[in-house]
């Protein structure tokens, strides 16, 4: 049975949650877009094999991986199965390859229609799971610098959950649940006094109860 590896890779850019996708150049769905992904290799390891495309396309590999969902292959790909895992990152971070053909993009997700291979699925499944972990675990860490305001913190929960959250409640709960921590360095933000720069207590996966 040949099995194929996509992958969700997540950031957030302009206050909008976006995720990486690709243009393929070649049939099937040649000129739409599509995640990253490709068909299992001989000896290859469904983990290995999602940590190989997220390290093709972003140059990256020490960053929130988690697998997602089994899927029934959709399309005419050469696939009977579709393995999903998805990937949080910043952007900033990120170093997408320049080529002309099978072009990387950022989308934001609000923006999206139809993808290739009804990827569309992985997506909507992607969304829920990462708004859900977003209640019990640290998992926002891996879309940060390793230093941040509590504004830009609060900008990424705002982006993935596509509402407006109250600035006292925001801060009152993520120091409380003692996931961040105050540094002692400021950054200076327009005409603003500098604004306190904080840090996750653990930059791994971790479940707050």
């Amino acid at each position: 049975m040949a099995t194929a590896v996509v992958v969700a890779i997540f950031t957030v850019l302009d206050q909008r949650l976006s995720v990486l996708l690709i243009e393929r150049a070649a049939e099937p769905y040649g000129g739409e877009w599509a995640l990253p992904g490709g068909l299992l290799q001989p000896g290859e390891t469904l983990e290995g094999a999602a940590g190989r495309k997220l390290k093709d396309e972003t140059g990256l590999s020490d960053v929130f991986l988690e697998q997602l969902y089994t899927f029934d292959a959709a399309g005419d790909g050469n696939a009977e199965i579709v393995v999903a895992y998805f990937a949080l990152l910043p952007a900033a971070q990120a170093r997408l390859r320049r080529e002309l053909e099978w072009r990387p993009a950022w989308r934001a997700l609000r923006e999206l229609g139809r993808l290739a291979f009804a990827n569309e699925r992985v997506l909507d499944y992607a969304q829920e799971r990462l708004r859900s972990k977003l209640d019990y675990t640290n998992v926002a860490y891996s879309l940060v610098p390793v230093r941040f305001t509590l504004r830009e913190l609060q900008g990424v929960y705002e982006a993935i959950l596509e509402e407006t959250i109250d600035k006292r409640n925001f801060r009152k709960r993520v120091v409380g649940l003692g996931i961040v921590r105050a540094t002692t360095e400021t950054r200076k933000e327009g005409a603003h006094r500098p604004a306190r720069l904080y840090e996750f207590t653990s930059r791994e996966p971790m479940v707050l109860f």
